[in-house]
């Protein structure tokens, strides 16, 4: 489990807010997302009320799949604004992700809109660029 649950969680909900809107399923993703982070439901609003600092993720592994629950959570609604991607590509940035990284993942993404992208084809794109 990560060190800082709350504080994965806070950037989810950042990235839900990205766009000016929750969506139900958006909201949805998160509260099931934060059942499996072991936060309690009521403990969600809070969060939404007082986001935490972003916290500093030191394995690749952990990064790879923080960025893309990130990625997730901007298309559970199925529309993909411009402030999700700035969002995103910020989290990218901040957690050492390069930028054609993001980008090939939102591609991706978008090429399986209505399911989610295999693994596989994720840990590719990053070996591409980190091996």
């Amino acid at each position: 489990m990560e060190k800082n649950p709350k504080s994965l969680l806070s950037d989810l909900i950042t990235m839900v807010k990205a766009d000016g809107k929750i969506k139900r399923s958006e909201m949805q993703l998160i509260l099931k997302l934060a059942k499996r982070l072991g936060i309690p439901e009521n403990e969600v609003s809070e969060i939404f009320e007082h986001p935490q600092p972003t916290q500093t993720l030191y394995s690749e592994v952990d990064r790879i799949t923080h960025f893309y629950r990130l990625a997730l959570v901007m298309q559970v609604d199925q529309e993909t604004h411009e402030t999700e991607v700035g969002a995103l590509k910020n989290f990218g940035l901040k957690m050492g992700i390069r930028p054609i990284v993001a980008n090939q993942i939102i591609n991706i993404m978008n090429e399986y809109k209505n399911s989610p992208v295999p693994a596989e084809e994720l840990l590719n794109i990053f070996k591409i660029y980190y091996n």
